[in-house]
């Protein structure tokens, strides 16, 4: 099940998509700004028109105005043939702005030109072109604060306000993590002809402790390496990424020291979970040795085969 956060987020897409209004959206680098700006798309009534993404971060400052609009052949040095924009591109359907407070301050004014009576010119032409597209922007910090420092124009920023919505970063919402690892999984999986990885308890719960700075985009990342290495194996957590294996609770692939490594158990905690996370803990303890594991818990040799016979079966 999805997190509350993002079902509350959904809701209020499903109702503002339809009625196509501006809408910007404002979380951390790597959250699926992109992928929320085509639902909203997908969801409205432009959905069989085009979706024109930007990355206005990416656009060198030199090419932003030919990129947004389009050049005549003969504009300016290498222009050896008409080029239309992305603006231009984006007619009945949506052109999202990307990183839009990385756009320079003289784009900013013939952007808010267009927005003001939605025509344009192309780079060395004289004729306007109209074009009826929906504007969705993403930033990674409010535009309110940029236009305080001087980084964005207060009127194009009042202009494309519209509706402004919060993504929030994954280590807010862990609840969506199995969904995204199971979605990544297959997706992954399709494109390089492979089976969806899976993953070990241990190797989840990694995942879990991790706070993914990097976000969506992050945990993609790391299912598509673990899906690339894994060998047809389960994934465990050596198999993780330094950084994300030293969030793990406790790292197998590290020695223990005797005693000094304890178990938290919680009274809330199920009990099936609560027994698998011990025996788990005295096989690490005991260095996978089953005897000693039957020793330490003051069960029978059997007992212990029995229990991690049946689980194997299980999974």
């Amino acid at each position: 099940m999805r997190s509350r956060a993002m079902r509350e987020l959904d809701r209020t897409l499903r109702i503002i998509a339809p009625k196509d209004v501006g809408v910007a959206l404002v979380g951390e680098s790597g959250t699926g700004k992109e992928v929320l700006a085509r639902r909203v798309h997908d969801l409205s009534s432009r959905r069989s028109g085009p979706f024109i993404p930007i990355n206005c971060a990416a656009v060198p400052d030199g090419l932003f105005e030919s990129e947004l609009f389009g050049h005549e052949k003969g504009a300016f040095t290498g222009a050896t043939e008409r080029t239309h924009g992305k603006i231009e591109a984006a007619h009945g359907g949506t052109l999202f702005l990307d990183e839009i407070g990385e756009m320079p301050l003289s784009m900013q004014a013939k952007l808010l030109r267009f927005l003001e009576n939605r025509k344009f010119m192309r780079v060395g032409g004289t004729v306007k072109i109209a074009v009826d597209a929906r504007l969705i922007v993403a930033t990674l910090r409010p535009l309110d604060q940029e236009v305080r420092a001087g980084r964005f124009r207060g009127d194009l920023y009042y202009r494309i306000q519209g509706i402004t919505l919060s993504v929030p970063p994954l280590r807010e919402r862990s609840a969506d993590l199995a969904l995204l690892v199971q979605q990544f999984s297959q997706e992954l999986s399709a494109r390089h002809g492979v089976k969806p990885a899976r993953i070990t308890r241990a190797a989840a719960e990694a995942l879990r402790a991790h706070d993914w700075p990097g976000n969506v985009r992050e945990l993609r990342n790391v299912m598509e390496l673990v899906t690339l290495l894994r060998d047809d194996r389960k994934v465990r957590v050596q198999d993780l990424p330094p950084d994300v294996r030293r969030a793990a609770p406790v790292d197998p692939t590290q020695p223990t020291n005797g005693e000094s490594e304890t178990l938290a158990i919680s009274m809330s905690d199920p009990l099936d979970q609560s027994i698998e996370r011990i025996y788990d803990h005295a096989l690490r303890l005991e260095r996978g040795n089953r005897s000693r594991v039957a020793r330490r818990l003051g069960v029978s040799l059997r007992t212990v085969q029995r229990h991690f016979a049946t689980r194997t079966r299980s999974q």
